[in-house]
Protein backbone atom coordinates (compact mmCIF):
# COMPACT_ATOMS: atom_id res chain seq x y z
CA UNK A 1 0.00 0.00 0.00
CA UNK A 2 2.61 2.34 1.13
CA UNK A 3 4.36 2.04 -2.84
CA UNK A 4 1.50 2.51 -4.17
CA UNK A 5 0.48 5.72 -2.42
CA UNK A 6 2.58 7.99 -4.51
CA UNK A 7 0.81 6.90 -7.65
CA UNK A 8 -2.90 7.34 -6.06
CA UNK A 9 -1.96 10.46 -5.00
CA UNK A 10 -0.58 11.35 -8.36
CA UNK A 11 -3.14 9.86 -10.14
CA UNK A 12 -5.96 12.47 -7.65
CA UNK A 13 -3.44 15.53 -8.59
CA UNK A 14 -4.41 14.94 -12.66
CA UNK A 15 -7.65 14.65 -11.96
CA UNK A 16 -8.02 17.20 -9.88
CA UNK A 17 -6.15 19.73 -12.40
CA UNK A 18 -8.02 18.34 -14.95
CA UNK A 19 -11.50 18.99 -13.53
CA UNK A 20 -10.50 22.88 -12.68
CA UNK A 21 -9.04 23.31 -16.08
CA UNK A 22 -12.23 21.96 -17.55
CA UNK A 23 -14.02 24.23 -15.43
CA UNK A 24 -12.37 26.86 -16.82
CA UNK A 25 -14.26 26.42 -20.57
CA UNK A 26 -17.72 26.58 -18.67
CA UNK A 27 -17.92 30.56 -18.35
CA UNK A 28 -18.65 32.10 -15.11
CA UNK A 29 -18.38 30.89 -11.53
CA UNK A 30 -21.88 30.81 -11.25
CA UNK A 31 -22.79 28.68 -14.59
CA UNK A 32 -19.74 26.51 -13.35
CA UNK A 33 -21.47 25.75 -10.27
CA UNK A 34 -24.92 25.35 -11.35
CA UNK A 35 -23.26 22.59 -14.10
CA UNK A 36 -21.22 20.76 -11.87
CA UNK A 37 -23.54 20.59 -9.46
CA UNK A 38 -26.37 19.12 -12.40
CA UNK A 39 -23.24 16.62 -13.09
CA UNK A 40 -23.38 15.56 -9.74
CA UNK A 41 -26.82 14.80 -9.32
CA UNK A 42 -27.17 12.89 -12.59
CA UNK A 43 -24.26 10.82 -11.45
CA UNK A 44 -25.81 10.25 -7.50
CA UNK A 45 -29.38 10.61 -7.92
CA UNK A 46 -31.19 13.89 -6.56
CA UNK A 47 -31.43 13.31 -3.08
CA UNK A 48 -33.00 16.43 -1.51
CA UNK A 49 -36.15 15.34 -3.79
CA UNK A 50 -35.72 11.69 -2.35
CA UNK A 51 -35.86 13.08 0.90
CA UNK A 52 -38.88 15.60 -0.13
CA UNK A 53 -41.69 13.02 -1.82
CA UNK A 54 -39.74 9.77 -0.89
CA UNK A 55 -39.46 8.92 -4.75
CA UNK A 56 -36.42 6.42 -4.78
CA UNK A 57 -35.82 6.30 -8.54
CA UNK A 58 -34.51 9.77 -8.27
CA UNK A 59 -31.35 8.52 -6.55
CA UNK A 60 -31.62 4.94 -8.16
CA UNK A 61 -32.00 5.71 -11.37
CA UNK A 62 -28.57 7.70 -11.22
CA UNK A 63 -26.52 5.94 -10.01
CA UNK A 64 -28.16 2.69 -11.52
CA UNK A 65 -26.87 4.38 -14.75
CA UNK A 66 -23.75 5.77 -13.75
CA UNK A 67 -22.68 1.54 -12.05
CA UNK A 68 -23.93 0.25 -15.28
CA UNK A 69 -21.65 2.67 -17.55
CA UNK A 70 -18.49 1.87 -14.84
CA UNK A 71 -19.19 -2.01 -15.59
CA UNK A 72 -18.23 -1.77 -18.95
CA UNK A 73 -15.52 0.24 -18.22
CA UNK A 74 -14.43 -1.68 -15.47
CA UNK A 75 -14.41 -4.82 -18.46
CA UNK A 76 -12.58 -2.82 -20.92
CA UNK A 77 -10.28 -1.20 -18.57
CA UNK A 78 -9.36 -4.68 -17.23
CA UNK A 79 -8.73 -5.81 -20.81
CA UNK A 80 -6.09 -3.54 -21.66
CA UNK A 81 -4.47 -3.76 -17.97
CA UNK A 82 -3.52 -7.43 -18.48
CA UNK A 83 -2.44 -6.57 -21.68
CA UNK A 84 0.20 -3.80 -20.17
CA UNK A 85 1.40 -6.18 -17.28
CA UNK A 86 3.43 -8.32 -20.05
CA UNK A 87 3.93 -5.64 -21.89
CA UNK A 88 1.77 -5.99 -24.61
CA UNK A 89 -0.35 -2.84 -26.14
CA UNK A 90 -3.93 -4.31 -26.91
CA UNK A 91 -5.73 -1.30 -28.47
CA UNK A 92 -7.69 -3.62 -30.04
CA UNK A 93 -10.55 -3.58 -27.29
CA UNK A 94 -13.14 -2.01 -29.24
CA UNK A 95 -12.61 -4.73 -32.07
CA UNK A 96 -13.00 -7.61 -29.84
CA UNK A 97 -15.86 -5.77 -28.10
CA UNK A 98 -17.48 -5.69 -31.30
CA UNK A 99 -17.22 -9.27 -32.27
CA UNK A 100 -18.59 -10.44 -28.26
CA UNK A 101 -21.25 -8.29 -28.28
CA UNK A 102 -22.68 -10.18 -31.81
CA UNK A 103 -22.15 -13.54 -30.41
CA UNK A 104 -24.15 -12.84 -27.81
CA UNK A 105 -26.78 -11.10 -29.52
CA UNK A 106 -26.64 -14.51 -32.12
CA UNK A 107 -27.31 -16.81 -28.66
CA UNK A 108 -29.43 -14.73 -27.13
CA UNK A 109 -31.73 -14.51 -30.00
CA UNK A 110 -31.43 -17.71 -31.93
CA UNK A 111 -31.09 -20.37 -28.67
CA UNK A 112 -33.90 -21.33 -27.23
CA UNK A 113 -32.56 -22.60 -23.65
CA UNK A 114 -33.44 -22.47 -20.05
CA UNK A 115 -32.27 -19.00 -18.77
CA UNK A 116 -30.11 -21.08 -16.32
CA UNK A 117 -28.45 -22.39 -19.48
CA UNK A 118 -28.57 -19.58 -21.71
CA UNK A 119 -27.59 -16.16 -20.26
CA UNK A 120 -24.24 -18.36 -19.10
CA UNK A 121 -23.81 -19.76 -22.83
CA UNK A 122 -24.48 -16.13 -24.37
CA UNK A 123 -21.62 -14.98 -22.47
CA UNK A 124 -19.05 -17.33 -22.67
CA UNK A 125 -19.73 -16.97 -26.36
CA UNK A 126 -18.74 -13.43 -26.04
CA UNK A 127 -16.01 -13.85 -23.94
CA UNK A 128 -14.72 -16.82 -26.07
CA UNK A 129 -14.91 -15.27 -29.36
CA UNK A 130 -13.26 -11.74 -27.90
CA UNK A 131 -10.57 -13.85 -26.72
CA UNK A 132 -9.62 -15.80 -29.98
CA UNK A 133 -10.07 -12.37 -32.19
CA UNK A 134 -7.56 -10.95 -29.69
CA UNK A 135 -5.01 -14.19 -30.08
CA UNK A 136 -4.68 -13.13 -34.12
CA UNK A 137 -2.71 -10.45 -33.09
CA UNK A 138 -0.72 -12.63 -30.62
CA UNK A 139 0.06 -15.26 -32.92
CA UNK A 140 0.95 -12.38 -35.23
CA UNK A 141 3.34 -11.06 -33.32
CA UNK A 142 5.02 -14.14 -32.04
CA UNK A 143 5.09 -16.19 -35.72
CA UNK A 144 5.55 -13.36 -38.12
CA UNK A 145 6.81 -10.22 -35.97
CA UNK A 146 4.15 -7.92 -36.60
CA UNK A 147 3.68 -5.47 -33.55
CA UNK A 148 0.34 -5.64 -31.74
CA UNK A 149 -0.87 -1.83 -31.82
CA UNK A 150 -0.58 -2.55 -35.32
CA UNK A 151 -2.34 -5.58 -35.52
CA UNK A 152 -4.90 -4.29 -32.95
CA UNK A 153 -5.92 -1.06 -34.22
CA UNK A 154 -6.25 -2.53 -37.67
CA UNK A 155 -8.43 -5.40 -36.54
CA UNK A 156 -10.65 -2.75 -34.89
CA UNK A 157 -11.84 -1.47 -38.58
CA UNK A 158 -12.21 -5.37 -39.88
CA UNK A 159 -14.04 -6.35 -36.75
CA UNK A 160 -16.65 -3.04 -37.34
CA UNK A 161 -17.07 -3.61 -41.55
CA UNK A 162 -17.32 -7.57 -40.48
CA UNK A 163 -20.19 -6.97 -38.32
CA UNK A 164 -21.89 -3.50 -39.02
CA UNK A 165 -21.14 -3.35 -42.71
CA UNK A 166 -22.05 -7.24 -43.49
CA UNK A 167 -23.35 -9.45 -40.85
CA UNK A 168 -25.95 -6.98 -38.97
CA UNK A 169 -27.22 -5.73 -42.25
CA UNK A 170 -27.61 -8.83 -44.03
CA UNK A 171 -27.26 -12.57 -42.81
CA UNK A 172 -28.11 -11.46 -38.95
CA UNK A 173 -30.71 -8.96 -39.82
CA UNK A 174 -33.49 -8.84 -37.96
CA UNK A 175 -36.83 -9.92 -39.90
CA UNK A 176 -39.40 -6.82 -40.59
CA UNK A 177 -42.55 -7.41 -39.19
CA UNK A 178 -45.28 -6.46 -41.87
CA UNK A 179 -44.68 -2.47 -42.51
CA UNK A 180 -42.24 -1.40 -39.76
CA UNK A 181 -38.52 -1.59 -40.47
CA UNK A 182 -36.37 -3.31 -38.35
CA UNK A 183 -32.52 -2.33 -37.86
CA UNK A 184 -30.12 -4.56 -36.14
CA UNK A 185 -30.30 -8.16 -35.47
CA UNK A 186 -33.11 -9.36 -33.63
CA UNK A 187 -34.29 -8.78 -30.32
CA UNK A 188 -32.50 -11.41 -27.25
CA UNK A 189 -34.92 -13.53 -25.81
CA UNK A 190 -35.86 -12.95 -22.10
CA UNK A 191 -34.18 -16.22 -21.00
CA UNK A 192 -30.61 -14.44 -22.00
CA UNK A 193 -31.37 -11.35 -20.23
CA UNK A 194 -28.80 -10.17 -17.16
CA UNK A 195 -31.50 -9.73 -14.61
CA UNK A 196 -32.15 -6.00 -13.44
CA UNK A 197 -31.07 -5.82 -9.57
CA UNK A 198 -33.85 -2.48 -9.08
CA UNK A 199 -36.46 -3.96 -11.42
CA UNK A 200 -37.92 -0.46 -13.07
CA UNK A 201 -36.13 1.91 -11.27
CA UNK A 202 -33.26 1.17 -13.07
CA UNK A 203 -31.24 0.09 -15.81
CA UNK A 204 -28.20 -1.16 -13.26
CA UNK A 205 -28.15 -5.09 -14.17
CA UNK A 206 -25.67 -8.38 -12.77
CA UNK A 207 -23.44 -7.49 -14.96
CA UNK A 208 -21.72 -4.51 -12.75
CA UNK A 209 -21.25 -6.93 -10.20
CA UNK A 210 -19.46 -9.21 -12.58
CA UNK A 211 -17.40 -6.51 -13.37
CA UNK A 212 -16.36 -6.32 -9.83
CA UNK A 213 -15.51 -9.98 -9.59
CA UNK A 214 -13.85 -10.05 -11.97
CA UNK A 215 -11.42 -6.98 -11.38
CA UNK A 216 -10.77 -9.00 -7.75
CA UNK A 217 -10.29 -12.19 -9.66
CA UNK A 218 -7.71 -10.62 -12.25
CA UNK A 219 -6.22 -8.76 -9.17
CA UNK A 220 -5.70 -11.78 -7.60
CA UNK A 221 -4.63 -13.83 -10.53
CA UNK A 222 -2.16 -11.58 -11.28
CA UNK A 223 -0.66 -10.74 -7.86
CA UNK A 224 -1.23 -14.52 -5.88
CA UNK A 225 -0.60 -17.32 -8.69
CA UNK A 226 2.50 -18.40 -10.12
CA UNK A 227 1.01 -17.89 -13.37
CA UNK A 228 0.48 -14.16 -12.69
CA UNK A 229 3.95 -13.73 -10.91
CA UNK A 230 5.60 -15.00 -14.53
CA UNK A 231 3.21 -13.09 -16.52
CA UNK A 232 4.00 -9.97 -14.98
CA UNK A 233 7.92 -11.22 -15.04
CA UNK A 234 7.50 -10.99 -18.57
CA UNK A 235 6.38 -7.03 -18.95
CA UNK A 236 8.89 -6.21 -16.99
CA UNK A 237 12.36 -7.98 -18.73
CA UNK A 238 11.34 -10.73 -21.12
CA UNK A 239 14.79 -11.71 -21.90
CA UNK A 240 15.55 -12.38 -17.84
CA UNK A 241 12.24 -14.33 -17.84
CA UNK A 242 12.98 -16.45 -20.65
CA UNK A 243 16.45 -17.03 -18.83
CA UNK A 244 14.97 -17.73 -15.75
CA UNK A 245 12.85 -20.71 -17.44
CA UNK A 246 9.52 -19.07 -17.67
CA UNK A 247 7.60 -19.22 -21.42
CA UNK A 248 7.37 -16.12 -21.87
CA UNK A 249 4.85 -16.83 -25.53
CA UNK A 250 2.59 -18.88 -23.22
CA UNK A 251 2.64 -16.08 -20.72
CA UNK A 252 1.91 -13.75 -23.77
CA UNK A 253 -0.85 -15.97 -25.07
CA UNK A 254 -2.61 -16.63 -21.62
CA UNK A 255 -2.64 -12.65 -21.33
CA UNK A 256 -3.94 -11.74 -24.59
CA UNK A 257 -6.62 -14.58 -24.30
CA UNK A 258 -7.89 -13.26 -20.47
CA UNK A 259 -7.72 -9.29 -22.01
CA UNK A 260 -9.56 -10.32 -25.56
CA UNK A 261 -12.05 -12.55 -22.99
CA UNK A 262 -12.69 -9.27 -20.53
CA UNK A 263 -13.48 -7.05 -23.92
CA UNK A 264 -15.61 -9.57 -25.37
CA UNK A 265 -17.70 -10.04 -22.39
CA UNK A 266 -17.63 -6.09 -22.35
CA UNK A 267 -19.62 -6.37 -25.40
CA UNK A 268 -21.84 -9.15 -24.54
CA UNK A 269 -23.06 -7.36 -20.83
CA UNK A 270 -23.65 -4.51 -23.05
CA UNK A 271 -25.52 -6.46 -25.50
CA UNK A 272 -27.53 -8.96 -22.95
CA UNK A 273 -27.97 -6.22 -20.12
CA UNK A 274 -29.21 -3.06 -22.03
CA UNK A 275 -29.18 -2.81 -26.08
CA UNK A 276 -31.15 -6.57 -25.58
CA UNK A 277 -29.90 -7.20 -29.77
CA UNK A 278 -26.95 -6.11 -31.77
CA UNK A 279 -28.21 -2.29 -32.71
CA UNK A 280 -27.44 -0.74 -36.02
CA UNK A 281 -24.08 0.77 -35.24
CA UNK A 282 -22.87 -0.33 -31.53
CA UNK A 283 -22.25 3.50 -31.19
CA UNK A 284 -19.94 3.41 -27.38
CA UNK A 285 -16.52 3.66 -27.51
CA UNK A 286 -15.87 1.66 -24.46
CA UNK A 287 -13.19 -0.56 -26.05
CA UNK A 288 -11.28 2.78 -27.01
CA UNK A 289 -12.31 4.00 -23.64
CA UNK A 290 -10.67 1.16 -21.74
CA UNK A 291 -7.18 2.41 -22.74
CA UNK A 292 -7.71 5.47 -20.84
CA UNK A 293 -8.86 3.67 -17.95
CA UNK A 294 -6.23 1.19 -17.66
CA UNK A 295 -3.40 3.89 -17.85
CA UNK A 296 -5.04 6.58 -15.43
CA UNK A 297 -5.61 2.85 -12.79
CA UNK A 298 -1.66 2.50 -13.39
CA UNK A 299 -2.36 -0.81 -15.41
CA UNK A 300 -3.59 -2.48 -12.19
CA UNK A 301 -6.90 -4.66 -12.07
CA UNK A 302 -8.13 -2.34 -8.42
CA UNK A 303 -6.92 0.58 -10.22
CA UNK A 304 -8.89 -0.04 -13.24
CA UNK A 305 -12.01 -0.62 -10.92
CA UNK A 306 -11.54 2.69 -9.32
CA UNK A 307 -10.96 5.08 -12.39
CA UNK A 308 -14.18 3.25 -14.24
CA UNK A 309 -16.37 3.98 -11.13
CA UNK A 310 -15.12 7.42 -10.96
CA UNK A 311 -15.50 8.30 -14.85
CA UNK A 312 -18.60 6.04 -14.92
CA UNK A 313 -20.13 8.22 -12.43
CA UNK A 314 -19.04 10.99 -14.89
CA UNK A 315 -20.50 9.97 -17.88
CA UNK A 316 -24.24 9.48 -16.33
CA UNK A 317 -23.86 13.27 -14.53
CA UNK A 318 -22.26 14.45 -17.77
CA UNK A 319 -26.05 13.78 -19.39
CA UNK A 320 -27.56 15.55 -16.99
CA UNK A 321 -25.27 18.46 -17.75
CA UNK A 322 -26.88 18.80 -21.00
CA UNK A 323 -29.70 20.99 -18.92
CA UNK A 324 -27.19 23.74 -18.66
CA UNK A 325 -25.79 23.71 -22.10
CA UNK A 326 -23.31 21.75 -21.67
CA UNK A 327 -22.21 19.22 -24.30
CA UNK A 328 -22.56 15.55 -23.03
CA UNK A 329 -19.24 14.61 -24.15
CA UNK A 330 -17.90 17.48 -20.80
CA UNK A 331 -16.66 14.18 -18.84
CA UNK A 332 -14.87 12.87 -21.87
CA UNK A 333 -12.60 16.34 -21.61
CA UNK A 334 -11.98 15.68 -18.13
CA UNK A 335 -10.83 11.85 -18.90
CA UNK A 336 -8.55 13.17 -21.11
CA UNK A 337 -6.77 15.94 -19.68
CA UNK A 338 -6.45 13.37 -16.74
CA UNK A 339 -4.86 10.87 -19.01
CA UNK A 340 -2.50 13.44 -21.04
CA UNK A 341 -0.95 14.15 -17.50
CA UNK A 342 -0.81 11.25 -16.36
CA UNK A 343 1.64 10.33 -18.92
CA UNK A 344 3.10 13.67 -18.48
CA UNK A 345 4.14 12.67 -15.32
CA UNK A 346 5.85 9.43 -16.28
CA UNK A 347 7.19 11.27 -19.00
CA UNK A 348 9.09 13.44 -16.26
CA UNK A 349 9.65 10.40 -13.68
CA UNK A 350 11.85 8.88 -16.61
CA UNK A 351 13.72 12.41 -17.51
CA UNK A 352 14.46 12.63 -14.01
CA UNK A 353 16.37 9.44 -13.68
CA UNK A 354 17.90 10.09 -16.28
CA UNK A 355 19.21 13.37 -15.24
CA UNK A 356 20.45 11.84 -11.80
CA UNK A 357 21.90 8.94 -13.36
CA UNK A 358 23.52 11.28 -15.48
CA UNK A 359 25.18 13.38 -12.67
CA UNK A 360 25.70 10.24 -10.76
CA UNK A 361 28.38 9.46 -13.75
CA UNK A 362 29.61 12.93 -14.22
CA UNK A 363 32.77 13.93 -11.86
CA UNK A 364 32.65 16.01 -9.41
Amino acid sequence: MRRALPSILSVAVAVGVSFIAAALTLGSVSQTASAFGAMVEGALGDWPRFFETGNATAVLRPIGEAATKAGLLTLTGLSVAVAFRVGLFNIGAQGQMVVGALAAAFIGARLSLPAALHLPLALLAAAAIGSGWALIATALKLWRGVHEVISTIMLNWVAVSLVENWLVVGPLRATASGTNSVSGTAQILPTAELPRVMAESSRLNLGFFLAVALALAVSLWMQRTRAGYESRAVGLAPRAAEAAGISVSRRLFEAMAVSGALAGLAGGVLILGTELKYPATLASPYGFDGIAIALIGQSHPLGALASALFFGALRAGGTHMQLYGVHKSFPELIQGLALLLVAAKLFWERLLKQRIATRTRSPV
